[in-house]
């Protein structure tokens, strides 16, 4: 009895938390592209200088950490295996973008030093 009460309170608040996390991913992905355009903008016009894909990647990194969470959680609720398959080629696909992302931040916080190097070495000369 106990376990099939539990099984309708997943049932009925899970969609809300899964909804949750993926508005949360939608958001950080909307205001992260907002950010790197209007830092593009700034960057065009005004000659201010921004790292655009090392801040742009950071928050698509973190907006796929928010729907995988959701992706994570979508597999307490799927009856079928075909669900199942499609459920896991989608966490497949994000873990892979995400993991590219990772890749695309480490090499840019590389550059971004790099820079900053070579700006000391000619501000010294």
């Amino acid at each position: 009895m106990s376990n099939n009460l539990l099984n309708e309170i997943i049932e009925i608040v899970l969609p809300y938390i899964i909804s949750s996390l993926e508005l949360m991913g939608i958001f950080i992905v909307t205001w992260s592209g907002a950010k790197a355009f209007w830092r593009y903008i700034a960057q065009s016009f005004f000659k201010k200088t921004y790292d655009l894909q090392y801040s742009f990647a950071k928050g698509l990194s973190t907006a796929l950490e928010f729907k995988m969470a959701a992706e994570i959680l979508k597999t307490v609720l799927v009856r079928e295996m075909s669900e199942l398959l499609i459920l896991g080629a989608i966490i497949v696909l994000r873990a892979l973008v995400t993991i590219l992302l990772k890749f695309e931040i480490r090499s840019g916080k590389k550059e971004a030093m790099l820079k900053k190097d070579d700006e000391k070495c000619l501000q010294e000369k």
